[in-house]
């Protein structure tokens, strides 16, 4: 069975890729960082996953830290991650202007961008000097529409964004020879828990309610359908794109 390996899967787009991939035969290999008030509700989750009869291994650590990548790395097989999900969502939602800590800090931008943009690098080459990935492999991240648009607040993450959007373009070039497929997905405003963290989530959802042409926010599972699609062999020729999973509501 094939192999895919999820950095942000506990909930949100991340723990949805995971269950629909683990329901079509993927063993599934979930990094995250969670307190323990969480745990229970997780071993639900890996527990459902696991009936598909396919193997669940989750690792609770920073997926930032490169002891822990490489830990994480030497538990799975060579050449059998058929899958790389970057859903990790850690970053500052701090605004630009305010007195001192308050505001926006050049430290807040590089953790950001590291944590939600390079980071998405640092695993796919690590997994590559490693021999895991298997032939025809999928590379896939997920950006938002933040990466065009201004939100008080969204700044540092839009910077990441933005940065994971230029990496995936020059992935799709780069790796293309070694049979790796880059691509990220645009998921359309979804209610995940790190959206419900961006000061006015709540005006933003009602926002992307009433321009939303089925006039519903995107779902998880919208979005994961989105993942299997990819990793289909039908859609080996997308490479180097951003895949718009909203329904239409970013249509201007």
């Amino acid at each position: 069975m094939p192999w895919a390996l999820i950095l942000g899967g506990s909930s949100g787009l991340g723990l949805a890729s995971a269950k629909k991939l683990a329901a079509h035969g993927y063993n599934i290999c979930i990094v995250h960082r969670d307190r323990k008030s969480r745990l229970d509700d997780l071993e639900v989750a890996f527990s459902e996953m696991i009936a598909h009869g396919v193997r669940v291994i989750n690792f609770n650590k920073d997926a930032l830290q490169k002891e822990n990548r490489k830990k994480i790395i030497d538990q799975l097989p060579k050449q059998r991650v058929k899958v790389l999900i970057h859903s990790v969502a850690k970053g500052s939602l701090k605004p630009m202007s305010g007195p001192g800590t308050k505001a926006l800090s050049k430290e807040d931008i590089d953790i950001t961008l590291h944590a939600m943009g390079s980071s998405w690098y640092e695993w796919t080459r690590a997994l590559i000097d490693a021999d895991c990935f298997s032939k025809n492999a999928r590379n896939i991240a997920f950006t938002s529409e933040g990466n065009s648009k201004a939100w008080p607040g969204y700044g540092a993450v839009s910077a990441a964004k933005a940065t994971l959007e230029a990496l995936m373009r020059n992935m799709a070039v780069e790796l293309a020879p070694l049979d790796i497929t880059t691509n990220c997905i645009q998921a359309g405003t979804t209610e995940t828990p790190s959206f419900l963290m961006i000061p006015g989530s709540d005006t933003l959802a009602k926002m992307a309610k009433k321009r939303n042409p089925f006039k519903r926010l995107t779902r998880p599972e919208d979005v994961a359908n989105a993942v299997y699609l990819l990793c289909s062999d039908e859609a080996k020729w997308i490479n180097g794109t951003v895949l718009t999973v909203d329904g239409g509501e970013s249509i201007r």
